[in-house]
């Protein structure tokens, strides 16, 4: 993409960006705060859906390259957005899911794959779905990981291995930048919503799923390890505590050091993509392949992670201790 076509396609998704705020408070498409939320002002709500109007605009000037994975997006993008609206019935939504992912499936040939490969893709990416959209809680937190692995991405395909078409990482590096220029600040203009958060894992699984089938290299899971380890160890003491895992709450790792520790949103949002960023910094200089080497790599950071959560959160909160125990 040159530098023309770059500087007025972030020009149209600002402007895109800012119609939407429009519409958004003429139609009351809010977020106002509650017990578990983050945030104490009412802000706009699916500022997100930025990120598949990007893709579909790359797709009508570009060439519908990727035309199943963009039906698929519309369809998870307008079920998230009308679950933002008005609560959608779970039924609904998952059909829509299913319905998506089955495309994304089809576009990037995982059917042709090992019925194991298919089984463990499914659980990918709907296991990655749910944990990107349970991630989005503070301010520039999606933003700024989400760009962290896109940016990622995008040297990969230029200077490792070409895995996909580079104008569609390119705008969606450029939507992402437009988001963030909102949302990445102590008061947030918007939130990226279940469409933002949801459509965004989305395009991150599509460019995983491609990367990893052209290389047949599983070790690329590690650019989700962060938000993987925070989400599993999450629904893994809350299951132990007997908790309701599928009730929203307020015990991830980040909610912890931004809710009760009271550390500037901004600053965990930042700590979160760096650690991402240094990790995949890591598996690029280093390029592991075996399989042993991502079980081994995501055993020893979980135990860490476990380590740290237990070192600062207390391990009479995380496995719900009695003071006399």
């Amino acid at each position: 993409m040159n530098l023309s076509i770059l500087l007025i396609s972030l020009l149209i998704l600002f402007a895109v960006e800012l119609l939407y705020f429009k519409i958004a408070n003429n139609f009351n498409i809010i977020d106002k705060p509650n017990h578990r939320s983050s945030h104490t002002v009412i802000t706009i709500r699916g500022g997100g859906v930025i990120f598949s109007i990007a893709l579909l605009f790359a797709g009508a000037y570009w060439g519908f390259q990727y035309e199943y994975f963009l039906i698929g997006l519309l369809l998870i993008s307008f079920i998230s957005f009308v679950d933002d609206v008005k609560p959608a019935s779970n039924i609904i939504r998952i059909l829509f899911h299913l319905a998506a992912v089955a495309l994304l499936f089809y576009q990037v040939s995982m059917y042709n794959q090992r019925m194991y490969f298919i089984i463990l893709g499914l659980f990918l990416v709907i296991g990655s779905i749910n944990a990107i959209n349970f991630m989005d809680g503070i301010n520039g937190l999606t933003g700024s990981y989400s760009l962290i692995t896109l940016i990622t991405f995008y040297y990969i395909n230029r200077y490792v291995t070409v895995f996909t078409n580079e104008n569609y990482l390119t705008i969606s590096i450029l939507s992402l930048i437009v988001f963030n220029f909102f949302n990445f600040r102590i008061k947030a203009k918007c939130f990226a919503g279940d469409v933002g958060s949801v459509s965004l894992a989305f395009i991150i699984l599509f460019f995983l799923l491609q990367l990893i089938i052209k290389t047949s290299n599983l070790n690329y899971l590690l650019m989700l390890l962060v938000y993987g380890l925070d989400t599993v160890t999450t629904i893994t003491f809350r299951a132990y505590r007997k908790e309701n895992i599928f009730k929203a709450h307020r015990s991830h790792f980040y909610q912890f050091w931004a809710n009760e520790k009271k550390v500037p949103h901004l600053l965990v949002s930042m700590a979160y993509g760096i650690v991402q960023g240094v990790i995949n910094f890591i598996l690029i200089r280093f390029n592991p392949t075996s399989v042993i080497n991502l079980i081994l790599s995501v055993a020893i950071t979980a135990i860490i992670f476990i380590l740290i959560r237990i070192r600062f959160e207390g391990s009479g909160k995380l496995f719900n201790l009695k003071k006399n125990d």
